[in-house]
This record gives structure tokens, C-alpha cells and sequence, in this order.
């Protein structure tokens, strides 16, 4: 896409007066031009003096906007005066969202291609991370995540089949799901680990030989203190980043 497009998509996302200050407006403009992909990955954004001409807004507002844009991750400054859309995807583990909310906070489109969906007797470890008995049937999960169609990650989850007795009628978000059904966990435990990706793995997720996956478990709880689920995550490390934000 030319500057000419990207500034007519841009200026037709702020047209109307919703109340938000200009440089809110410009923000989330620029998150739908990205989930759009009239702005892609990797690419270069208008400058901030053609950005104030083409929107007939201050360069104070422009730069407002694209320092909010770069702290969120989304975009990336380079040498010589240039802003791009930012290739990488950041995950912050302070909170518990699912993998849709994450990406359509960032301007992506989720998606998902399921790889198996099947009911089944639980392995020892999976009995272990859902406290639940060898006998007790589970439902196990496994998609391909995408973000505006680029394979991101490859997920398993694991749930007892009393939260799930149809796993088919499951859509894109499995919170979605557990929340319609009454059953949208409310606090998790998570951990992180870096292994190699497996031959398999490479090809699901277009990676080179070389590449690491980042890898996190999470179990997650109801509000009784009942486990929902059991979800191991592996991330494309040339893509996604985790942000752990510290305080004291």
C-alpha cells in the first residue's frame, strides 16, 4: 500500500466526532489499519509531517500517537526518521487473557486452523496438572493460531469433558465458549520454558532449522478453585515477545 491509501484509510476511520482526543482517534485508526493490512507487518508508515498534512492534524498530535503506538510495541522507530509496523508480537504475563483478546488488542485479526479436537482419556500429566482421575474422560484441543493469517503459535488444551461434552461446537475462541457455558476461568498459574521446535512444529509454523519456541503451561481456575484447563502454548521465538512489568 501507497501513502496516499494508508492516509484515505486512516482519515476515514477518524471521520465523526466520537469524543476521544485526536490522538486516541489516530491510535486506533492506525491498530485498524494494521488488523486491515493496509498497513503490514514489516512496513513502513507514513512520516509524521505527511501524517499531520494528509489528516489536517499537529505534528504534537501525530507524534503523541506513534510514542503511544511504540510503547504498546506495535510500531518500531528506526535509524533515519523511519516508524514501522513492528514484526514481533508482545504477550504481557501480568494478565489472563486469551490468545484473540491479545492479538485484537494489538489491531491483528485472530484466527485458528484446528489440528485435532478429540475426547479422550487424559495422560499422567495432564490428570496431574487438572487434579483429576485416570477414569475421568478430558477433552483435548489442538489449533494453529494465526494472527492476520501468519501462523504465531500451536496450541494444547486440555479441559475435563464435563466443561466441554461437545467439543465440536467449539469456534475460534475457547473463552468465548467457557464463558457462554458459564465456565470462563477467573486466575491462572503459568510457566515459561525455551525448547527446540520439532520438524513438525517447523512446518506448522513456517519457522527456519533454527528457531526456538517459547513454550508456556497454564492452568487455569474457576472461582470455586475448580481446574478448567490445562493449556501448553508454544510461540514462534523470531515473533513473540513476553513482557513482565515489575514494581515496587
Amino acid at each position: 500500500m501507497n501513502d496516499q491509501t494508508t492516509l484515505e484509510f486512516l482519515a476515514s476511520q477518524m471521520s465523526g466526532d466520537s469524543g476521544e482526543p485526536l490522538y486516541r482517534r489516530l491510535e486506533e485508526a492506525i491498530k485498524q489499519a494494521i488488523s486491515a493490512s493496509t498497513l503490514r507487518r514489516g512496513s513502513v508508515i507514513p512520516s509524521e509531517r505527511d501524517l499531520s498534512e494528509g489528516l489536517s492534524i499537529s505534528r504534537v498530535t501525530v507524534r503523541k500517537a506513534i510514542e503511544g503506538l511504540v510503547a504498546d510495541g506495535l510500531l518500531d522507530r528506526r535509524q533515519g526518521a523511519k516508524t514501522v509496523v513492528s514484526s514481533r508480537v508482545e504477550k504481557s504475563l501480568a494478565t489472563m487473557t486469551s490468545f484473540s483478546e491479545d492479538m485484537r488488542s494489538r489491531g491483528l485479526e485472530p484466527g485458528c486452523t484446528w489440528i485435532s479436537r478429540e475426547i479422550s482419556r487424559p495422560s499422567p500429566a495432564e490428570m496431574m496438572a487438572l487434579g483429576i482421575p485416570a477414569g475421568e474422560k478430558i477433552v483435548r484441543l489442538r489449533r494453529l493460531r494465526t494472527a492476520n493469517d501468519t501462523p504465531i503459535a500451536i496450541e494444547t488444551a486440555s479441559l475435563p469433558a464435563r466443561f466441554v461434552p461437545d467439543p465440536d461446537a467449539i469456534g475460534a475462541s475457547l473463552y468465548e465458549y467457557l464463558a457462554a457455558h458459564g465456565a470462563l476461568p477467573v486466575r491462572a498459574l503459568q510457566r515459561m520454558q525455551a525448547k527446540p521446535a520439532s520438524d513438525e512444529e517447523r512446518r506448522l509454523l513456517a519457522t527456519p532449522e533454527d528457531t526456538s519456541l517459547l513454550v508456556m503451561e497454564r492452568r487455569c481456575f474457576l472461582a470455586d478453585g475448580q481446574i478448567v484447563e490445562f493449556t501448553q502454548t508454544k510461540y514462534r521465538g523470531d515473533v513473540y515477545d513476553f513482557v513482565i512489568e515489575l514494581m515496587r
